[in-house]
């Protein structure tokens, strides 16, 4: 399918790195000690790893470097990017990276050092005053309610199957893979993708005749491979057009693809499949989703669900403004958390089993990915309407989870579900 004109990344500047030059303006030194003050609180904040800062007023700074953890660079070019740090958090980040106020030879490590220190951070890289209420009220905006579920889904998904094609695996997973060993580099994408899905069917335990539900059916890879193990009548659901018309060429018709808000979804199943759908939920809606899984189980069925989590100590902060993700690229999203969404899952009557995580699995997934992107990019193989915004928007966008991930503040996971006979 075609790609879609995207309009994300529009917002920001093109991206520039000029070099430094000349002596700092009169107003940078005047400026520079109430900048240094807040320097200062995100030194404090900096427990584990360090960040050393080339600054524009021509000084260098060591920021943290008291305990082991990432180590990293920053050029910072304009003190401004410190004021959209203050008012915008990871979004004002974000934007003063995209107008060239700072860089980094690597931002990944960067991104893994703020989400390691998230905790001790607090508010020193979070949105505050009429930035988070901006924020927040954009987001509220943006929530997922069943016409905002399809709205925000399209502005992520219907960018086109051909762009996605570019840099997922050939099977179409954008979601985690996992691994045997995340850091040897040894196995393929395409060998992590399909151990991920393999660990997602065996919790499910298929037999032929079954009848199996997919929340989330992306692009039809799962469901390719659960119909190579046995006989299953297979549904799955989607908002996204584009997704919908690929699985259903993929699969034929031995799958049903339905164009179906999970909420309105009928009939009840053997089991059930959603990977890394809850992320476009919203916490507002969790009961709903939850419900919905407990409704479309037969007793005694089992849902097998992988889901992204963020650390409960850093999650009341986070879910109170709209960071760089849900401002640019997941309107709507919202990180789960476990504790959280467990107990709402407990309350609807499922019982909580056998949780494995794997987040450095994902972080080495982003990187694969941003490979392929980045060859992409160098072979020209991008659709022309693809503009140099939205290809710097994207690569930050994967090397902030990257980030993330290495971080540890934030983690992949695959619980099941079961409904009590």
């Amino acid at each position: 399918m075609n790609a879609i004109t995207p309009r994300r990344g529009r917002r920001a500047l093109s991206v520039k790195h000029p070099p430094r030059s000349g002596a700092p303006s009169r107003t940078s030194r005047a400026l520079a000690p109430l900048f240094h003050r807040l320097l200062d609180r995100i030194d404090l904040g900096l427990e584990e790893g360090g960040l050393e800062a080339s600054l524009p007023d021509g000084t260098r700074r060591l920021l943290g470097g008291r305990a082991p953890g990432p180590q990293c660079e920053v050029d910072l070019r304009s003190w401004r990017a410190l004021v959209r740090l203050a008012v915008g958090g990871s979004a004002g980040w974000y934007r003063a990276w995209a107008a060239g106020e700072w860089a980094s030879p690597d931002p990944v490590p960067l991104f893994a050092l703020f989400m390691r220190n998230a905790a001790a951070l607090g508010q020193a890289a979070r949105p505050r005053g009429p930035g988070r209420w901006i924020g927040r009220a954009t987001h509220w905006l943006r929530r997922n309610s069943r016409a905002g579920s399809r709205h925000n889904i399209a502005y992520h998904y219907d960018l086109g199957n051909d762009f996605y094609r570019l840099w997922l695996d050939e099977n179409m997973h954008y979601s985690s893979a996992l691994f045997l060993n995340a850091d040897d580099r040894i196995e393929s994408l395409e060998q992590g993708q399909r151990r991920k899905v393999d660990a997602i069917l065996d919790r499910l335990d298929l037999t032929d005749g079954a009848s199996l539900l997919e929340i989330g059916c992306g692009w039809g890879g799962l469901a390719e491979q659960a119909m190579e193990r046995c006989a299953i009548a297979y549904s799955g659901l989607t908002l996204s057009t584009e997704q919908a018309d690929y699985a259903r060429d993929r699969l034929g018709s031995g799958a049903q693809i339905l164009l179906t808000d999970y909420r309105d979804a009928q009939g009840q199943y053997d089991a059930i499949a959603s990977v890394e759908m809850v992320e476009a939920v919203g916490q507002a809606y969790w009961p709903a989703y939850l419900a919905a899984i407990h409704r479309l189980l037969k007793p005694g069925g089992k849902a097998a669900i992988q889901y992204i989590l963020i650390d409960d100590a850093i999650f009341e902060r986070y879910a109170r403004g709209a960071d760089f993700i849900q401002a640019y690229i997941f309107p709507g999203g919202m990180l789960m958390s476990e504790s959280r969404f467990r107990a709402l899952a407990e309350q609807q009557g499922l019982e909580w089993r056998d949780v494995r995580r794997f987040g450095p699995d994902y972080a080495e997934t982003l990187r694969r990915w941003r490979e392929r992107f980045d060859r992409a990019i160098d072979e020209g193989q991008l659709p022309a309407s693809f503009d140099q915004h939205f290809v710097a928007l994207w690569r930050y966008y994967l090397m902030y989870c990257e980030g993330g991930f290495r971080g540890g503040g934030i983690d992949v996971a695959q619980v099941t579900l079961v409904k009590p006979a």
